[in-house]
């Protein structure tokens, strides 16, 4: 009888250790699910695009760190060759996306070299389709890219319209974390989030000439 007894004792201490263990368990895991959900899911939370539903949210989750919340905004001001487009994302870590689309007069030749860097010492990738070209830097701490994509404003005069003026877009990404891309990965998602940008652009800027764009740009290869 009380070896029974014993052997009751020692099944019910184990059933309930067994219990609190998974109670535990369950406990720890609704934990961190609140943890994951609220500290590292900020990028989620932002709208499937944005940016007057240019930039695709998974772009963006692609070259930011996590965070706990994340805002966006767009504006766009001004027409003809005085015209901008802003795009920009930022995070409660203080990691950002920045765009920025402007009509500037400015040849694709130079435009080229300013990313080159003094005596082209900058490393950059490039890719172009039906004279629209694209660059991104090699940059080891922070990424860089940029579309050109020749525009006649319509305040210029025929006679004085040439390729010398372009729609501009530049993209950049800064993080105070390790960065979730680097290299030709991180320049070609900037890239494909600058090219968007700057289609978008080209309409509101009211380029004289109309251009079908590509799909996507040739995708670089790696640098």
């Amino acid at each position: 009888m009380a070896r029974s007894k014993k052997r009751a004792v020692v099944e019910y201490s184990a059933k309930n250790f067994l219990l609190s263990l998974a109670g535990l368990c369950l406990a720890g895991l609704v934990v961190w699910f609140g943890y994951v959900q609220f500290f590292t899911k900020g990028l989620e939370h932002l709208p499937v695009t944005m940016c007057e539903n240019t930039v695709e949210r998974d772009q963006v989750v692609q070259v930011l760190p996590q965070a706990r919340s994340a805002e966006e905004a767009s504006m766009h001001q001004n027409a003809g060759d005085d015209f901008t487009f802003y795009c920009h994302v930022v995070t409660s870590s203080a990691s950002s996306l920045w765009g920025e689309t402007r009509v500037r007069p400015v040849s694709k030749a130079d435009w080229l070299e300013s990313y080159r860097g003094s005596g082209g010492d900058k490393r950059i990738i490039r890719a172009s389709a039906d004279g629209i070209e694209a660059v991104a830097q090699l940059d080891p701490e922070d990424g860089v890219a940029a579309v050109y994509v020749p525009c006649a404003p319509p305040a210029v005069p025929s006679s004085d319209a040439s390729e010398d003026y372009a729609v501009i877009t530049e993209v950049s990404v800064r993080t105070y974390e390790d960065p979730k891309a680097t290299g030709t990965a991180l320049g070609q998602t900037l890239t494909d989030i600058a090219y968007q940008l700057t289609e978008h652009a080209y309409k509101l800027a009211e380029c004289k000439e109309s251009r079908d764009f590509p799909a996507k740009l040739p995708r670089y290869k790696d640098g």
